[in-house]
């Protein structure tokens, strides 16, 4: 099982290029929150990365930064630039006809790709909303991912046919690679977070067995024997690592699964309810009020009118 690129699908997590930023002179946008995940890769130039009462980061050629959802910043072409808002209008035209953003003066010596991630919002298992700290990944830290932005960049410069495929599929690979670098280092920065739960190997064997097999009637104890670890263990290491207990994350998983298949499918209730590890209806419809707040049947119509 592998779990991240399983919770990716069950999340919905898909990415889309927002805008081509051309930047000359002094320049800087300030961004309020989105509900998406930003991600700003540099292919030229350098762009430094604002954040409420934070020092500014410098971010080069080749380097790319990814923010969590709800994270209000300013991107600029110096630590000390005063900024203004986000020109939606013109971004959202830049969007429509393919063009880019052009901020400053001509000529532009900075170009950032501006992509972002939303994640489904009917899904509570926090993938892209876990990230505690901004991750900033330098282009010397991993060639397969420089590789990535290069081929990104190509395509921008120079479509063609199938180049709207090539780009979607290149920006959700570089998310993946994006996060296999930040898992990699720095182990101790961020726990508490379900990507910093990936390192936890206890932890990471007891997701696999819960993401592969949700209608199993998973109990600490069973999860625990999976694992072959002790059901004291297993326990302390869901806390510190999700700070919630097994069942806890048993429970908000398969109210996930069963939130997207009443959303996307005609399923009857029974056979969702059995799909993802209930006895009966009446168990799944009451553990289902208890986490989204109404009754299986009226969440599905709530969400198709």
């Amino acid at each position: 099982m592998d779990i991240l690129a399983e919770a990716l699908r069950v999340s919905g997590a898909r990415g889309a290029l927002g805008v081509v930023l051309k930047a000359g002179g002094t320049w800087g946008m300030w961004k309020d929150s989105s509900p998406a995940a930003a991600l700003h890769v540099v292919a030229h130039g350098t762009m430094w990365l604002h954040l409420p009462g934070e020092k500014p980061l410098e971010i080069q050629a080749g380097d790319a930064v990814l923010l969590s959802p709800g994270t209000a910043h300013g991107i600029a072409g110096g630590p000390d630039t005063i900024m203004g808002p986000c020109d939606r209008k013109a971004a959202a035209q830049a969007i429509t006809d393919g063009s880019a953003l052009h901020l400053g003066s001509t000529p532009a010596h900075t170009e950032v790709l501006v992509l972002r991630y939303e994640q489904d919002p009917e899904v509570s298992t926090p993938v892209l909303t876990s990230l505690v700290r901004p991750m900033h990944v330098r282009s010397r830290e991993n060639a397969q991912l420089k590789k990535t932005v290069e081929l990104l960049t190509a395509e921008l410069a120079q479509p063609q046919i199938g180049t709207t495929a090539a780009l979607n599929s290149l920006i959700d690979l570089l998310l993946i690679q994006f996060i296999r670098v930040c898992l990699a280092r720095n182990p101790d920065k961020q726990p508490g977070s379900w990507l910093g739960a990936m390192r936890d190997p206890v932890v990471r064997d007891a997701l696999a067995c819960v993401h592969a097999r949700p209608e199993h009637p998973w109990t600490t104890e069973s999860l625990a024997a999976a694992t072959a670890v002790s059901r004291t263990t297993l326990s302390r290491h869901f806390r510190s690592a999700l700070g919630q207990t097994p069942g806890a994350y048993v429970t908000q998983w398969r109210m996930d699964l069963a939130s997207v298949r009443l959303r996307n499918t005609d399923e009857p209730v029974e056979s969702i309810s059995g799909a993802v590890g209930y006895a009966s209806p009446h168990a799944f419809s009451r553990a289902f009020r208890r986490a989204r707040g109404m009754p299986p049947g009226e969440y599905r119509s709530r969400l198709r009118r």
